[in-house]
Formats: structure tokens, sequence, C-alpha cells
């Protein structure tokens, strides 16, 4: 799958981009989902409160329902039921198809999302009329900043399933 970088000449839009995309000074989804070996997605260490499909899942999850929730000009959307349904029911992926498709939703979500912030026409501050007061720039940094933590315990799972090495 081919990515096609959003960019933005305005400095607040740009920076809100990269932190999306992650790097820099963290590592991005992409690095810890990289070369995960099947029969590790759906394993839980011992000390652990999830798998890594548990968390990719819950990733997915919770930014369609930020993209949805921004995106919402109809107010017919509902989010899912908390916390329950902002967490896969089992440990493992039903397939390596059903991993895939997780991944490719997530950065699917995440392009759409960037698109959002980066057009000059949404105002970045401006409060969403179906909303309590969140605006576009709240949510965008909602996304980086959830993505962020869940990466990291990625990659803390990985490191005591013996997958992940610096």
């Amino acid at each position: 799958m081919s990515e096609v970088k959003v960019v933005s000449k305005d400095p607040l839009r740009a920076h809100v981009l990269e932190l999306l995309r992650g790097g820099q000074a963290h590592a991005t989804f992409e690095d810890a989902v990289a070369g995960l070996p099947a029969g590790q997605r759906g394993a839980i260490p011992p000390g652990v409160p999830h798998s890594p499909w548990q968390l990719v899942e819950h990733i997915r999850i919770t930014q369609d329902d930020i993209l949805q929730f921004s995106t919402n000009v109809e107010g017919q959307y509902a989010s899912p039921e908390w916390p329950a349904g902002y967490w896969p029911k089992g440990a493992s992926p039903a397939s390596a198809k059903a991993w895939g498709a997780s991944l490719e939703a997530i950065a699917a979500d995440r392009a759409a999302i960037e698109r959002l912030v980066a057009d000059p026409a949404n105002d970045l501050l401006a409060p969403f009329p179906w909303g309590d007061g969140q605006t576009l720039l709240r949510e965008a940094l909602l996304v980086a900043d959830h993505t962020s933590y869940h990466v990291g315990q990625l990659i803390l799972v990985r490191r005591t399933l013996g997958a992940w090495s610096d």
C-alpha cells in the first residue's frame, strides 16, 4: 500500500501532521508492528494486560471513532459503548487477513485525519456544532497522543515476548 504524504504550508498544521505520523522522538506505529510473528499477535505475556492484537485493534477502533465523530456533520454517529466497545473480544486476530485489514484501516483512517487537518477550509479551533466544545485540533492531538501511548505498550509487549530489538 503506497502512502501519499499530506502536506501543509501552515506551520501549526504541519506540526500536527508530523505528530500524527509519529517518529522523530518516538517509534512509529508501523515500526511497532513491523515483522511481528503471526504466532505472537495474540500472545499475552505474564503481567501484561493486552496482546499485540488487542492493542492494534484498540488503536483502530478508537481512531475510527474519533474520525467518525470529527466528520459527523449530520449528527447521526454514536460512539461505541465505553469501555467494552473500544476493545476486541478476543486476544488473537481471526486470521492473518484480519491482522492486515486492521493495519490497513489504521493507515487509511490516519490519512483521512491528516487530510482533515491539512485542509485550510477546516478551522482547527472551531468547536464542532455536534460536540461539547471539541475541535479538530483537539481530536487530531487526541489521535496522536492515544496512538503514541499504545505504540509504547506494543513495544513493551514485543520486548517481553522477545520479538523486539532496538
